[in-house]
């Protein structure tokens, strides 16, 4: 290579780094910070751009949204250690690129503590179910105090979202106990509440089956009557001059006989002792007569009753020998 073209080549090349230093392009939602000898001079927006070589250069700022995230451990007012996730959201504002830019070294450091000390500020007020319930009551406080804050330094807070509260592992299986010991007595109470709804039921049925039965049995008696009653008078028809107590002795022998009979054809009976003598038949009519009648049983023996002779009075004492007249206490002369 002739020597001529070197001199060439490093104009070339010089030139081309002049190009480079002179032009410049910001990209969407992205602007330009102009410096010009380490001093503020302007701020571009999207497109291509010019530089003055070696005197100006550019800085970029990011205007999409930016998540930064955070985990604040901190005490309840009930003296309950939790932690508290915080996810934020924030945006750098268009119109105050340079606050942003100049004001804040590292942005997402200050989030953080303003967060810290948003959190610290109110968590310990609250007891530990309080905190649950207001959970997103904390993330409204947090996003305001947040956005009044950092909006002097030209950032905005879109959202500030407590995204949990975790409690000691002993606090949260603590919390079950409590909760399934809850629901378990809940349960017992709707078991008793459905036994006792059981029970009245059952004595509803049975106080029911109870009227049913007495009607039952009133009725069946007096079918028993209605029965009787028209064999008396079948029985007087057919056989004249016989009594209605005939006629009762002689159904409540036929029916002594029949129970007999059940007793000794149905199985499992316990042993009965009868009477088996042949009068037995008619000592039986007699007791059942004297039972529905309601007078005594006569007892059957030799003795008739006897009665009861009145009682003497008391012997008085002898008057003195030899003392006439006297008349004797006991026959008067």
């Amino acid at each position: 290579m002739p020597v001529i073209f070197i001199p060439i080549l490093l104009v070339a090349l010089f030139v081309l780094i002049l190009i480079a230093k002179t032009y410049y392009q910001v990209r969407t939602f992205t602007a330009g910070v102009v410096e010009r000898f380490g001093k503020f001079d302007r701020i571009t927006r999207p497109g291509l751009h010019f530089l003055v070589p070696f005197a100006e250069r550019v800085f970029f700022v990011d205007l999409q949204v930016k998540q930064a995230q955070f985990s604040v451990e901190t005490k309840t007012h009930d003296n309950v250690f939790v932690q508290i996730p915080v996810s934020v959201q924030y945006q750098v504002l268009d119109d105050k690129i340079y606050d942003a830019f100049y004001r804040l070294s590292q942005p997402q450091k200050q989030i953080e503590s303003f967060v810290f000390n948003s959190i610290l500020g109110h968590v310990p007020k609250l007891t530990l179910d309080e905190t649950f319930e207001q959970q997103s009551g904390i993330s409204v406080a947090v996003k305001n105090e947040l956005d009044s804050i950092m909006s002097g330094f030209g950032f905005n807070i879109l959202t500030a979202l407590v995204t949990d509260i975790i409690p000691d592992v002993k606090v949260k299986a603590a919390m079950n106990d409590i909760n399934a010991a809850q629901r378990a007595q809940v349960a017992a109470q709707a078991r008793g509440e459905a036994e006792k709804i059981l029970k009245v039921k059952q004595a509803e049925a049975e106080a029911e089956s109870k009227a049913l039965q007495g009607n039952g049995i009133a009725r069946e008696r007096q079918a028993i009557i209605d029965g009787l009653s028209a064999s008396i008078e079948h029985f007087q028809h057919g056989v004249p001059g016989s009594s209605a107590g005939e006629v009762m002795a002689l159904v409540l022998l036929t029916q002594y006989f029949d129970t007999l009979r059940d007793i000794g054809t149905r199985g499992g009976t316990n042993t009965l002792f009868l009477p088996n003598n042949p009068g037995a038949s008619n000592d039986f009519q007699t007791q059942i007569l004297a039972g529905l009648r309601g007078g005594a049983i006569p007892v059957p023996g030799p003795d008739p009753a006897r009665p009861i002779e009145p009682e003497r009075p008391y012997n008085p004492p002898a008057p003195p020998a030899g003392t006439p007249g006297t008349p004797d206490p006991f026959t008067g002369q």
